[in-house]
């Protein structure tokens, strides 16, 4: 019978499949994935994990298990569990984030992907990660302890002003970013989030600074756990009419900036959703 691969084997294997999943031609990406252990942001094994919405439960506590593209559960009784790692991916390939640049995290949870986007800026970038659940906030503290440049705050992340940036990331859905998002985005930055206007829309939105504006691009659909204090408190005066409508979106307002006009598929207090592209924009 052939020899199993070590765990070292597997992590590399898993690394490759992360970075075709990026699509992101940086070989960074791969490094990070393979230098982080996954087994060490996520609870003692066995591990729940889930797949295709199914929740399994791992025979063993070998690390082996959590090299796949599934979730791992972190609080089952309140729906968080550590990403599928292949989204995740690919938003960092959508993001870029580059060597030198600040990133905040919002919803780090445990701590396992904020560590992969310090991997990513390294050596002079910073991450700041934001989680609202004490419990986890204090686990990423911990699990982040050893790396350089990392600094956990446990809070809501819509109710305080966030630190600039050139890349918010954000792991909770949100049916509407707060301005403060957007005015902490350096010129060239990048946010990403889970835009989840409705029930029946769930689109990952990359919106970019620059022209004095902000551009936007739906990709993937994504379904996270809702963002307090920028989900459904909010009181939307539009939503998209559909899937399909919302895939139309090309930039975001600051309703201080630019009233909302014809071009208007979602519409806040403080924020608008237009499929009006932004001039020079992305």
């Amino acid at each position: 019978m052939p020899k199993r691969a070590g765990i070292e084997e597997i992590r590399t294997f898993y690394a490759r499949l992360m970075g075709a999943a990026s699509k992101w031609p940086d070989p960074r990406l791969g490094r990070a994935f393979e230098a982080i252990p996954r087994e060490a942001f996520s609870p003692p094994g066995p591990w729940r994990i889930v797949f295709h919405g199914r929740p399994v439960d791992t025979p063993s506590a070998d690390p082996a298990y959590l090299y796949q593209d599934v979730l791992v559960t972190l609080d089952a009784a309140k729906g968080i569990n550590n990403g599928e790692p292949s989204l995740h991916a690919a938003w960092m390939g959508a993001v870029a984030p580059q060597a030198g640049e600040a990133v905040t995290h919002v919803g780090a949870g445990a701590g396992y992907y904020t560590a992969i986007l310090q991997m990513l800026v390294l050596p002079t970038g910073s991450v700041t990660a934001f989680e609202i659940d004490e419990r986890l906030a204090e686990l990423a503290r911990r699990n982040l302890a050893p790396m350089e440049g990392v600094t956990v705050v446990t809070g809501d992340a819509t109710a305080q002003p966030l630190p600039k940036s050139d890349v918010i990331y954000v792991n909770a859905g949100v049916a509407a970013p707060p301005v403060d998002w957007l005015d902490a985005l350096n010129p060239g930055g990048r946010l990403i989030f889970p835009w989840r206007p409705s029930e029946d829309i769930a689109l990952t939105l990359l919106v970019k600074a620059c022209n004095g504006g902000f551009s936007a691009t739906p990709l993937m659909r994504a379904w996270f756990i809702p963002c307090v204090g920028a989900s459904s408190e909010l009181q939307p005066q539009k939503l998209p009419a559909s899937v399909d409508a919302a895939r139309t979106l090309r930039s975001i307002w600051r309703t201080t900036d630019r009233t909302p006009d014809q071009s208007a598929l979602a519409v806040y207090r403080d924020v608008w959703f237009s499929s009006e592209k932004l001039e020079g924009g992305a």
